[in-house]
């Protein structure tokens, strides 16, 4: 694209977010703000863009609430190289380019870390990734950082939990960071669905990249299912279920808000200390 094609297309972009995906996207987008509190004056967040849809339309998304909104913050837009593969990264930095969004890369060796790992190595990784992030943003000033999950990930959190973890609890809209004092992380895409996500990015005729690590990739090539599959299962059945239930996604979403104390067997309050019901039966 010429630079003219690309300021055609990146406003382009922005008139959709507000007009065309409105009520789908830009209205649940403030709505969490709003409803989780998860901005106030003078913070200075990182939004982290790992190169997929849901990342990369959140930056698009604070970019307007930044022009539009009533909040006095900034933001500071963070790309992790953690080890991606040149086609993906180039892919990263093309959006970037064409949707306008001015990052800060930086790179990591956690795939090459995480490839010594026996077993699945998702979740250290993640932590690994995460903890990156973390220190990355608190070395450019930021109070927060901001992750791109969306609605379809806290109700597959919750079953996932539920079915393989026997833990009933739930992913949160914001949360106190434990290693690094002072910071945050936040989910401003709480309550957009994943499949409005898909219908603006195929509108605007955008490719992002999948899960980029290296143990999909390998596992792909070689036609073995992921080890995160589970994420998959749980996806599968929450669709089945929605066939007969069209309640159920909300309904999943809602229960950690209904939490009766007085008909749980058992409970960790915060600090991770045990509750019985038979402490005062």
């Amino acid at each position: 694209m010429s630079k003219k094609e690309i300021l055609t297309f990146k406003e382009k972009v922005e008139h959709d977010i507000i007009k065309k995906f409105r009520k789908e996207i830009w209205c649940k987008f403030t709505k969490a703000i709003n409803e989780y509190n998860l901005i106030v004056d003078g913070d200075v967040i990182a939004v982290c863009i790992s190169g997929g849809k849901d990342s990369m339309l959140m930056a698009k998304l604070f970019q307007e609430l930044a022009r539009h909104g009533k909040h006095n913050f900034e933001v500071k837009f963070l790309v992790m190289n953690p080890g991606y593969n040149d086609e993906n990264y180039k892919n990263i930095l093309h959006n970037a380019d064409i949707l306008g969004v001015p990052i800060t890369t930086f790179e990591s060796q956690i795939f090459n870390i995480t490839d010594t790992i026996e077993g699945s190595p998702c979740y250290p990784c993640a932590r690994m990734r995460r903890g990156a992030l973390y220190s990355k943003a608190q070395e450019l000033g930021c109070n927060k950082i901001a992750l791109g999950h969306h609605f379809d990930d806290v109700i597959e959190t919750i079953l996932m939990g539920m079915l393989y973890g026997a833990q009933m609890q739930t992913m949160m809209p914001k949360l106190h960071s434990t290693n690094f004092p002072g910071m945050e992380l936040i989910r401003p895409m709480y309550l957009i669905r994943e499949e409005d996500i898909i219908k603006w990015r195929d509108y605007e005729g955008l490719k992002f990249i999948a899960c980029a690590c290296r143990l999909t990739e390998a596992l792909a090539i070689e036609e073995q299912p992921s080890l995160t599959s589970k994420r998959a299962e749980v996806k599968t059945l929450i669709k089945e279920m929605k066939k007969t239930n069209p309640y159920v996604e909300s309904n999943i979403f809602r229960s950690p808000e209904n939490v009766s104390l007085a008909t749980v067997v058992c409970y960790k309050d915060k600090d991770g200390k045990r509750h019985s019901f038979l402490d005062e039966y």
